[in-house]
């Protein structure tokens, strides 16, 4: 694939992850009958009606620091630095005079719209080696949500092989989640990622990312998740109902399904970015993922103009794409002030002020009161508590 064709397709991915995420949060938390009654019977079908100004949350955020982290070094305690320097702008009101990184000067990442337990529980604990896969990692053993898949994009798009992507995924994801079809669920996303990125066809993307599920002990999870979703979507007129049936995207494999889902039935990125979003679950989640998922497939050239205008942070987003791009070219060189390795003095910050202008965000809206924060099938409360 030609440098030009690989650009398009990598800041796709990224700012198409950034729009189903700003198309999903206003609703995140909501149920279907509740969205239908605010936006009609569509549901919300246009990005300029959310009522955000193009909000991104923690999905997007963590996305950015995944790649920081890739970009830093790229082990595993590199990604776990990124992930604490995640973690520091949702305890922070804005940025410090001399931050950590490029990334971390950025005002609008200081936002905190509904982090997840596992990803916040995660990284404030010191870094722990990741299990052999199919055992329970030492963080979080017993989680398996969606805060694995939402991040993992990255690992498909730095010119990873698709079997390398996979691992490296599903190590990162043991830094907060340990149940082994969460971080199993990651590594099928960023082999997808990487596959698709690369040109293959999504579905014959699919049937090689289910072959190695398939050979998995842990994998057969996410793999019967996947095939209800190439199902539903073979079988099925595309409807909010079918995505339904694929899954609400709480937990990381149908998180993964609903993003699938959307991406086979959809017509084209607009309305499979409409579909992944307009349902009872974890929109903002399974809006990413398919944003991701579709960004790679399409291009940015295939995502729609009008909405790409209005996400926040998006000059940011596509200069990541592109450091990624570069990066997998080996222009190292090119990075080293944005993206310092372990050990590299960070660059001086400009004097007097502000290392970066702060692009504008709109002040948050507050969540509506006549949508209570549903509980997931064990009871326990959803809002500001996924995993």
């Amino acid at each position: 694939m030609d440098l030009a064709r690989l650009t398009d397709r990598v800041r796709g991915a990224l700012l198409g992850g950034a729009l189903g995420d700003a198309l999903g949060w206003p609703i995140e938390f909501q149920r279907l009958d509740r969205i239908r009654i605010e936006y009609g019977p569509d549901g919300l079908t246009d990005l300029a009606d959310a009522g955000r100004g193009g909000q991104v949350t923690d999905d997007t955020q963590m996305t950015l620091f995944t790649a920081e982290g890739l970009l830093r070094g790229g082990t595993p305690e590199d990604l776990h630095a990124a992930y604490r320097r995640w973690f520091a702008t949702q305890r922070l009101p804005g940025p410090v005079r001399n931050p950590d990184g490029w990334l971390s000067g950025h005002p609008f990442l200081y936002a905190s719209r509904a982090p997840g337990n596992a990803c916040t529980s995660g990284v404030a604990q010191s870094y722990r080696p990741a299990a052999a896969f199919g055992a329970d990692g030492p963080v979080n053993p017993h989680s398996k949500g969606c805060g694995t898949v939402m991040r993992s994009a990255p690992f498909g798009l730095i010119g990873l092989a698709p079997a390398e992507a996979f691992r490296q995924a599903a190590v990162a994801a043991q830094l907060t989640h340990g149940h082994p079809t969460g971080y199993l669920a990651a590594g099928a996303f960023a082999e997808l990622i990487a596959r698709v990125t690369a040109g293959a066809p999504l579905r014959a993307a699919l049937d090689a990312v289910l072959v190695r599920l398939d050979a998995e002990p842990a994998g057969l999870e996410t793999a019967h998740a996947l095939r209800r979703a190439v199902r539903t979507a073979e079988t099925e007129p595309a409807s909010a109902e079918a995505v339904e049936r694929v899954g609400l995207g709480w937990i990381a494999e149908e998180c993964l399904a609903v993003a699938v889902y959307a991406a086979l039935a959809g017509a084209d990125a607009r309305a499979a970015l409409v579909l992944s979003v307009n349902h009872s679950g974890d929109s903002d989640s399974t809006g990413a993922v398919c944003g991701n998922l579709v960004g790679a497939l399409y291009g940015l050239a295939g995502l729609p103009a009008d909405w790409c205008a209005l996400v926040e942070g998006r000059e940011t987003t596509l200069q990541v794409a592109d450091d990624l791009v570069a990066f997998a070219h080996g222009d190292r060189a090119a990075l080293a002030d944005r993206y310092p390795l372990p050990g590299a003095p960070l660059p001086a910050a400009p004097a007097p002020a502000p290392v970066l202008a702060p692009e504008p965000a709109p002040a948050p809206t507050p969540r509506r009161a006549s949508a209570p924060a549903p509980t997931d099938p064990g009871g326990r409360t959803r809002f500001r508590q996924r995993d």
